[in-house]
């Protein structure tokens, strides 16, 4: 899920650059230090903001570059085991679908897609279900639970996400309309798949109350 914190780190600013505008400078480096990277809380840093440095900058002998403290706000992607993301097809390959959500892509493994055995229509970036005839394209949403994390800290877009949607309430969001919908629908059949005689003893239970 997504969070607004602030953050307090050091970037350093070389020394060819402390000629310049330093609060450009300031922004540019810690934007280039810290956007896409994964921080101390294993949460991806996904937007900078307000960036303002904190007291004077620090001089390293033998360096020449100055190492100055920021403090800005930051929108997090914080990722938590067993928690229900919402994703979209990216990729089909021949050992299941990559779904890409928020900043991160998991992998769907092809025993964890449906309660059925899956075929793989891989020319057309497809995964059929055998019995059901269910199927699950590049470009579909979808909800998965997660149940593994082994997250890159030098490139998330590397980390090891696994999901699965093989439990309730889980799956192609077109499949959990269908259901939802042929649920409302079911005890409007049972009544009209009602044979005369269970009418007949339903209106003499009415009758006799």
């Amino acid at each position: 899920m997504y969070m607004l914190t602030e953050a307090e780190r050091i970037v350093r600013i070389p020394p060819s650059e402390l000629n310049e505008d330093i609060e450009k400078v300031i922004d540019a480096l810690t934007w280039d230090s810290f956007e896409g990277k994964i921080g101390e809380d294993k949460d991806v840093t996904v937007l900078i903001r307000n960036v303002r440095p904190v007291g004077p900058g620090r001089i390293v002998h033998g360096d020449g570059a100055v190492y100055q403290t920021v403090k800005y706000e930051q929108v997090v992607f914080k990722l938590k085991d067993n928690e229900i993301i919402k994703g979209v097809v990216a990729e089909i390959l021949k050992f299941g679908a990559f779904v890409t959500f928020g900043p991160l892509d998991g992998l769907l493994h092809i025993s964890q897609v449906m309660d059925d055995r899956v075929d793989i229509d891989e020319s057309n970036q497809r995964l059929v279900g055998k019995e059901s005839g269910k199927s699950l394209s590049v470009g579909d949403i979808v909800k998965a639970r997660v149940i593994s994390i082994d997250l890159n800290e030098k490139n998330p877009q590397d980390s090891k996400i696994g999901l699965t949607m093989r439990q309730p309430g889980l799956g192609k969001i077109q499949w959990l309309e269908e259901e939802q919908k042929n649920k409302m629908l079911k005890p409007e059949e049972e009544v009209k798949g009602k044979k005369p005689e269970e009418e007949h003893k339903g209106k003499q239970s009415k009758g006799g109350a």
